[in-house]
């Protein structure tokens, strides 16, 4: 090592102030156009001073206690939730590596060696003990800090994408709840309907013995009352099927307490969820998570195209040791052993074959591709909106029709047993009162748990979920 009269200090806070005065080549961001309506069409009014979605909390919005406890699980234990979870926690370390370029690496160097002196050729040694700075760059034209920057943006992205996944997965456990309260009450009258109807056979069979009734009554009895059956199994393995799918939501087994809650229910025990207010397209852009997350990794694009730029103009870096040297072990440590060096160096890139050049045109068409996946997901959004909407005021209307055609239905299969037992009408008559009877409370079941799900998918479109508690005021320039 040779000494200096600059002290080492001195060097490095020189190299520090290079840093700091370091220019930013990332261009200037500007949020893109949502490329949709100003407003939603019009849907059902919510009360005035209805709260937004995104403010609700989901023990607030889904009341019911066996619902909640499903949707913790699911929290706790969704293997998609997780693994965005840790996608988290590997961003923020990728974010930690691109900050930690910005500073040098000091490490502490010994160096033993022997070999011919070049004044005479004789063997001598060499000993040295220090601190070494590698080869650090001076980030003068802001690649590196337009590197941070594209890492904090993913960062930042990978906690929107959880909180977005957060917010599908308690939506569609809400979903599935519903769903096996649906399969429940399609079974109850599946197993009425199909009582009734063995009923209705041994009654035909009596009435077929005694001569009043043809075989064709029977047979068309017997006939109509397989087909309950079979609708009876289809709709078990349906039921199997949709606990099935719920128990993957919630990485674990339905829990049995629950299961055996749903013996007789309904989709009528279902507490009302709250009616939300619709606000405006642009409120989505900060309700909703997965826009959020497409707009950080379109700021990260952009931060990219920095960093491509960078690399046009020259790389400055610094490679610096202090320490102790000498030519025996014994004197490492002597007065006069000590000294330092310093070398910067100056890379300006001249001929690359067009590598540069390629770098900043892929990074420019990747700032395209953002642009174009956060426009699609602000029109997506609106697009669920809207329909979920739409699907408020129709779906409510269909329901009201569907139970008004269930009682004239009920009406109408009265009347038919009566004129079938008084002669007035042919057996075939009150079969299709029955069958047209089942089919129409089936479609009950199915528009009302249209109408629930809607609601659900309402709230998850206004980016509902994110939150189990309500949100604690915000502090003061947060």
């Amino acid at each position: 090592m040779t000494d200096s009269r600059t002290p080492l200090p001195l060097a490095v806070a020189a190299a520090a102030a290079l840093l700091l005065s370091g220019c930013s080549m990332i261009p200037a961001y500007e949020r893109p156009a949502a490329p949709v309506p100003g407003t939603f069409q019009a849907g059902p009014s919510a009360p005035a001073g209805a709260a937004a979605a995104a403010q609700v909390p989901w023990k607030d919005y889904f009341a019911d206690p066996r619902l909640q406890a499903l949707i913790s699980a699911a929290l706790a234990n969704n293997r998609d939730l997780r693994v965005a979870a840790l996608n988290i926690e590997q961003a923020r370390a990728q974010f930690q590596v691109r900050r930690a370029d910005q500073f040098p690496s000091v490490g502490l160097g010994a160096n033993a060696s022997r070999g011919p002196s070049a004044s005479n050729g004789d063997l001598t040694n060499s000993f040295s003990v220090g601190l070494a700075l590698s080869a650090w760059e001076i980030d003068f034209f802001g690649r590196i800090a337009s590197l941070k920057e594209q890492a904090l943006a993913q960062y930042l992205a990978s906690e929107e994408g959880r909180n977005a996944a957060q917010v599908s997965l308690v939506a569609a456990v809400a979903n599935g709840w519903l769903t096996l309260l649906a399969d429940e009450e399609l079974l109850n009258l599946s197993r009425r309907t199909l009582t009734s109807r063995e009923e209705s056979v041994r009654l035909t069979r009596l009435r077929l013995d005694a001569g009043v009734a043809s075989e064709l009554d029977f047979r068309q009895a017997e006939s109509l009352t397989q087909a309950a059956r079979a609708t009876l199994a289809q709709q078990q393995r349906q039921r199997a099927l949709d606990e099935n799918a719920l128990a993957l939501l919630l990485g674990q087994p339905v829990p049995t307490d629950v299961l055996t809650s749903l013996a007789g229910a309904s989709l009528a025990q279902a507490p009302a969820m709250a009616a939300l207010p619709a606000g405006l397209p642009s409120e989505l852009l900060t309700q909703r998570p997965d826009i959020r997350q497409a707009e950080q990794q379109l700021i990260a694009a952009n931060a990219n195209i920095g960093a491509a730029r960078a690399a046009f103009f020259p790389r400055i870096s610094l490679t610096a040791q202090a320490g102790t040297a000498s030519g025996e072990l014994s004197g490492l440590f002597k007065s006069g052993s000590w000294g330092f060096t310093i070398a910067p160096s100056l890379l300006l890139p001249i001929f690359d074959a067009g590598r540069n050049q390629a770098n900043l045109e892929s990074s420019q068409a990747a700032r395209g591709i953002a642009v174009a996946q956060y426009e699609k997901a602000i029109q997506t959004a609106f697009r669920e909106v809207s329909d979920a909407l739409a699907g408020q005021s129709t779906l409510a209307e269909q329901a009201e029709a569907q139970r008004r055609q269930a009682e004239a239905e009920e009406a109408r299969l009265r009347l038919a047993d009566l004129r079938y037992r008084n002669g007035v009408s042919s057996y075939l008559d009150l079969l299709d009162a029955e069958r047209s009877l089942f089919t129409t409370q089936q479609g009950v079941v199915q528009v009302r748990l249209a109408q629930l799900q809607n609601q659900v998918v309402l709230y998850k479109a206004l980016g509902g979920g994110g939150t189990a508690e309500p949100a604690a005021p915000a502090a003061a320039g947060s």
